[in-house]
């Protein structure tokens, strides 16, 4: 792993330069895509056929999954796995059915109503990753917090293998309640959501974690449909004082490195000594780790340990990261919450260990990467619900208004708001 020492101007300076450097745009991804999303308007289904044994090794015949192969993918399942999903789910449903938002009406004024409508979005994709692992737990992340918006409607879509499907991931959708699943991946998927093809429903949004060319697909296809964010590679930071267990810190840096080898993991200390025996223990445990090739390029290439002089320095460079996870590994970690000014999920204490929020605390797993914790949020309940305003006056309410309304319209040079107004009073 890689120090950085000094003082915290200096630091900062150097890890903006490391991510100006993993952050540059790659031009031949975005015309890759750009390909890829113009033949699927263009040839549909064939597209993503094509694709799929392109990209795959797949040949697919059906791009649609039946109810009678997700039954089948379920009952595959070892029941304890059931059973841990069963139960996270009901951890996700009580902790994200406190995001809903309400209608509201008020009529503070004689004559006046104002008021706003919460609208479920009517039809959402989701896409759930494949690839190097199977992860039943985002099917729920991202499915469960739409059903509580009301989404009626949700479609997901996975890449195919030469195996199928994961049975995993098909009894998760099950679980979670997923309308529609469709066995296409990559950059292919997103377009296929966001235009529609002969058997792939055009959707409102589009969310869920995926590859740069996943995320490259979501980029170029916004406008088109929503999406929740443009997820970078997996990241955590810990903030750790003398008082922390090294095995423990290192155990949870490994936890994110062995994602990606693009994933980044820091730790922000003001002991060498923890930070000596953190990087002692983070190689000693590599021995053993079955990703062991994955997480030793990300440790090496992103992993950071940052020696800071005072608590405070260390909160100020953390805040500026902006990490998707943030551990707070701190003697009395609670009483430092409302230092934290930018953080996707914040981790508190010693045993609140990253992984409980990857699948089980309730907390959503979809977060915001690469610094834009400082703009975006996890994943909720509030990304599947639009607004919609309401206005009504009565001809009284408007007559006290109406000359105010006027002036400013001719101030603006719009001549017909202004008559728009006073023909309901000639």
């Amino acid at each position: 792993m890689k120090w950085l020492t000094g003082n915290t101007v200096d630091i900062l300076t150097a890890l903006n330069e490391d991510f100006r450097l993993t952050q540059e745009d790659n031009q031949q991804v975005e015309e890759q895509v750009r390909q890829i999303i113009r033949q699927v308007i263009q040839n549909g289904d064939q597209a993503l056929k094509d694709y799929s044994k392109k990209f795959d090794q797949v040949e697919l015949q059906e791009l649609f999954i039946s109810q009678e192969t997700i039954d089948q993918g379920y009952q595959q399942v070892e029941k304890e796995v059931i059973a841990a999903l069963e139960a996270a789910k009901e951890n996700i449903i009580s902790y994200h059915q406190k995001q809903k938002q309400h209608d509201f009406m008020d009529t503070e004024k004689t004559g006046v109503l104002r008021g706003q409508l919460v609208l479920p979005l009517a039809r959402v994709g989701v896409y759930v990753p494949g690839g190097t692992a199977a992860y039943p737990s985002s099917v729920l992340m991202n499915v469960l917090p739409a059903k509580i918006a009301g989404v009626k409607e949700i479609i997901m879509v996975t890449p195919p293998s030469v195996n199928g499907v994961p049975d995993v991931i098909l009894a998760a959708a099950k679980i979670a309640g997923v309308n529609k699943i469709f066995q296409i991946g990559g950059a292919q998927s997103i377009a296929a959501l966001a235009y529609g093809t002969e058997t792939v429903p055009k959707v409102d949004k589009i969310v869920g974690p995926g590859n740069i060319y996943v995320a490259t697909a979501k980029k170029q296809v916004f406008g088109v449909v929503g999406i929740d964010m443009i997820a970078g590679p997996s990241e955590i930071g810990i903030l750790a004082d003398e008082s922390a267990n090294p095995t423990y810190i290192a155990a949870d840096l490994l936890s994110q490195a062995e994602h990606d080898t693009l994933a980044r993991t820091i730790l922000v200390t003001n002991s060498i000594s923890l930070a000596e025996q953190v990087e002692k223990d983070i190689y000693r445990q590599l021995e053993s780790l079955p990703r062991k090739e994955i997480a030793i390029q990300a440790i090496k290439n992103h992993g950071r340990i940052i020696i800071a002089s005072t608590i405070a320095s260390m909160f100020t460079i953390m805040n500026e990261i902006a990490p998707e996870h943030l551990e707070v590994q701190l003697t009395d970690p609670i009483s430092y919450l409302h230092e934290i000014k930018n953080a996707g999920s914040i981790f508190l204490g010693e045993y609140a260990s990253e992984p409980v929020g990857d699948y089980f605390s309730g907390t959503n797993h979809v977060l915001p990467t690469s610094g834009t914790a400082k703009f975006y949020s996890p994943l909720g309940v509030y990304d599947f619900v639009k607004y919609s305003q309401v206005t009504y006056y009565t001809k009284e309410a408007l007559a006290e208004v109406k000359d105010a309304i006027t002036v400013l319209a001719r101030k603006e040079g719009l001549e017909a708001h202004a008559r728009a107004i006073e023909y309901r009073f000639d």
